[in-house]
């Protein structure tokens, strides 16, 4: 599914080409706007049963995400997968369960995210699951843009798979230049 995910992408104008700050404060000349992908609901169907696929067998009880990248793709997965479905959120800078959702001691727990970069916002949401009892198996994205470098600390896996050099920004060539980057995100980061 590979060539069809990077497709939709492209078709879509969600792969976005120039200088761009993720929202881990890197810096990166292509950018991933899921947004733009997953509102067409029959692309986050798609996505969401392909990813489901993947985890059938795993008795999975609850999908939990990272908001707010991750709330499109999880509801989807979730629904396929007929479980329950919560988000993390921070509050004063921390991944949290919010919103009066709990967990169960060794709830069976999937966690899905948009795109992967260095697995920040999926291992804080993973964090957070499982100081409250839970048991995560596995973590998934639409996209892994760290082409498999991204530690979790779970099994994970991804529909897509891209080689996307991301740079501190001391060690970004436009910002060398003097080009100016662009912020799409939805987490502030600490650069510019």
């Amino acid at each position: 599914m590979q060539d069809e995910v990077i497709e939709i992408f492209q078709n879509s104008g969600a792969l976005l080409r120039g200088h761009f700050v993720l929202s881990s404060g890197l810096h990166s000349s292509v950018y991933l706007q899921c947004a733009i992908a997953l509102q067409s609901p029959s692309v986050a169907a798609k996505f969401g049963s392909a990813i489901a696929d993947q985890f059938r067998s795993q008795r999975i009880e609850t999908v939990a995400s990272p908001a707010i990248g991750g709330l499109i793709i999880g509801y989807e997965v979730a629904r396929h997968l007929n479980a329950r479905f919560i988000w993390t959120e921070r509050e004063n800078g921390v991944m949290t369960l919010r919103r009066g959702f709990r967990v169960s001691k060794g709830e069976r727990i999937l966690v899905v995210e948009d795109v992967i970069t260095t697995g920040g916002s999926t291992r804080e949401t993973i964090d957070a699951l499982t100081k409250a009892g839970a048991t995560v198996v596995a973590a998934v994205s639409i996209i892994d843009r760290s082409d498999g470098r991204a530690d979790v600390g779970v099994p994970r896996s991804s529909l897509a798979t891209l080689n996307v050099p991301s740079v501190a920004q001391a060690d970004c060539e436009a910002c060398q230049r003097g080009d100016i980057a662009t912020k799409l995100g939805s987490r502030t980061a600490n650069s510019k």
